[in-house]
């Protein structure tokens, strides 16, 4: 598979494109300014404690509070506490937790109250950014994502990545994390460390600890809510995310960016710093790529299929809504069940693709077309879960409902993607209101009235839309007759059926366009 990212800086905004064999598969906008990600560790002041919901919500020194449920605490949050009691106290060996007693856990079944009380200071991780008039949700268990592990403080077991299949394999990866794991932490492995040797694992390993010393550094001088930690940028932590051996190229439109990401793969991948290329051309690179095109295609409350088939995507607050349509699609097959599985088939397919492109997350419900076989609802079912094998973010496909509904389930951690597919009509300027047919009928008679007088013009040319076309020579009297007569000239009617309703040309005898 041929992978390329694609990124675009303008303003104060930066726009990478994944695509994948020449197809728009992946699209996220990061915002300069933005403050807070996924990721960001803040310490916060407990503002209000809602026994309601056993939650609180937390002044991060942010514009929004950030919000937490007592679930979300997680099972060490009292080690948490204490480590972030320790280390603003000046204790330097909170930088490598030698020595230090975990707490016991949590309840899974607690009373927040009588964890958390108003005014307290709290450690948290921002775990979804802030949607909507939601403030960010955070959470007590505490990691630093690398990209091959994930260290995981206060939890000292080792996980492997489940899509790391071989038990061989696994084995290798959970005895040399074992040998170079750091006491007091845990580890999460993940798939892209699949063969690799210690030296690139203990290194990732060794510039987590160094996020992990400063962060307890800064603990030091707290006086109130702020960020302490920072997430890498959506460039980076995109790349950390995606960049694989198939990766085949990086381009970027902005000299800062392009430095950026040539430094963070010198870093993690420096046998690939070759494939970062720095964009230099006068064409738009979202142009030059086709990226632009499929943004227009995919986005949108219609996105059409090269088949013929096309579907409905409505966004509310609670849920995405999916309608598929079979719209001009051939028959396929014996009959309607066979073209009903083969339009299904296809909008599983783009619905997968759908859903990653825009980032969709929450409840998706799509509608698809009847089927009467159980063979072929679980044909879909098997299509639609292979297909969102290849997304990245948590999901849960469930199968057909007996009204042909798929109910899918994605992980939410921030806005979903929006582009605004719509342009400003040129005829009514985006009011609504066009001029009326007499209007336009009496700016085209003025003109002509100029062209005669002033320029002195015997002969000409009106290329005109087709309704204007039929209004000015229907009937034998017509106004095209009228003026002819009236101003002594003779006048030419032509209709072209890609002019819109008020647009209108003279030309002269020579076939010159006249410009008013």
């Amino acid at each position: 598979m041929n992978k390329e990212l694609v990124i675009s800086a303008s303003g104060n905004e930066v726009q990478m494109a994944l695509v994948e064999d020449k197809l728009l598969v992946e699209l996220h906008k990061e915002k300069l300014d933005n403050r807070i990600q996924v990721g960001d560790i803040y310490v916060g002041k407990v503002r209000k404690i809602m026994q309601g919901l056993n939650a609180a919500f937390i002044d991060v020194g942010e514009d929004k509070d950030g919000f937490a449920h007592y679930l979300d605490l997680g099972p060490n949050y009292g080690s948490v506490d204490k480590y972030m009691r320790l280390a603003m106290n000046g204790d330097a060996a909170m930088a490598t937790l030698k020595g230090f007693s975990p707490e016991p856990v949590l309840e899974k079944v607690g009373n927040l109250s009588n964890v958390l009380k108003v005014g307290q200071l709290v450690l948290g991780q921002v775990a979804k950014e802030p949607i909507s008039t939601k403030g960010p949700k955070l959470t007590g268990d505490i990691s630093l994502a690398g990209r091959y592990v994930v260290l995981t403080p206060f939890v000292t077991r080792i996980s492997i990545s489940q899509k790391i299949k071989g038990n061989e394999e696994r084995n290798r990866l959970r005895r040399l994390m074992q040998s170079i794991k750091p006491e007091g932490f845990g580890v999460i492995v993940r798939t892209v460390a699949e063969g690799k040797g210690v030296a690139e694992l203990d290194a990732d390993l060794r510039q987590l600890m160094s996020r992990w010393a400063d962060m307890t550094e800064k603990l030091k001088h707290i006086t109130g809510p702020q960020k302490i930690a920072s997430e890498l940028s959506a460039t980076s932590a995109l790349l950390r995310d995606v960049l694989t051996d198939d990766f085949n190229a990086i381009y970027a439109d902005n000299e800062d960016v392009y430095n950026d990401v040539r430094r963070y793969i010198q870093m993690n991948a420096p046998d690939k710093v070759d494939i970062v290329h720095l964009y230099k051309m006068e064409t738009p690179i979202f142009d030059q790529f086709g990226v632009s095109r499929d943004i227009r295609r995919a986005f949108g409350r219609i996105v059409t299929i090269r088949s013929g088939v096309y579907l409905y995507v409505e966004h509310t607050e609670a849920m995405h809504v999916i309608d598929v349509n079979s719209g001009n699609h051939i028959k396929f097959g014996n009959g309607q069940e066979d073209t009903a599985l083969q339009v299904n088939i296809e909008s599983a397919k783009e619905i997968a693709r759908q859903m990653r492109l825009r980032d969709l997350g929450g409840i998706i419900i799509v509608d698809f077309v009847d089927m009467a076989k159980a063979e072929n609802r679980k044909q879909l079912y098997d299509v639609m879960c292979e297909e969102m094998s290849h997304d990245k973010a948590r999901h849960t496909v469930l199968p057909l409902s007996k009204f042909g509904l798929m109910q899918i389930t994605r992980q939410r951690v921030r806005p979903a993607v929006e582009v605004n597919v719509q342009e400003k009509c040129p005829l009514c300027e985006g009011t609504g209101t066009i001029k009326s047919s007499l209007v336009v009928v009496d700016e085209i008679e003025s003109n002509l009235r100029y062209l005669v007088s002033s320029q002195n013009e015997r002969k000409l040319t009106l290329v005109t839309h087709p309704y204007v076309y039929a209004y000015l020579t229907k009937g034998l009297w017509n106004i095209r007759r009228k003026w002819m007569w009236k101003y002594k000239l003779r006048l030419k009617v032509k209709q072209l059926q890609s002019y819109g309703l008020l647009e209108y040309k003279f030309m002269n005898s020579m076939g010159e366009e006249i410009s008013m």
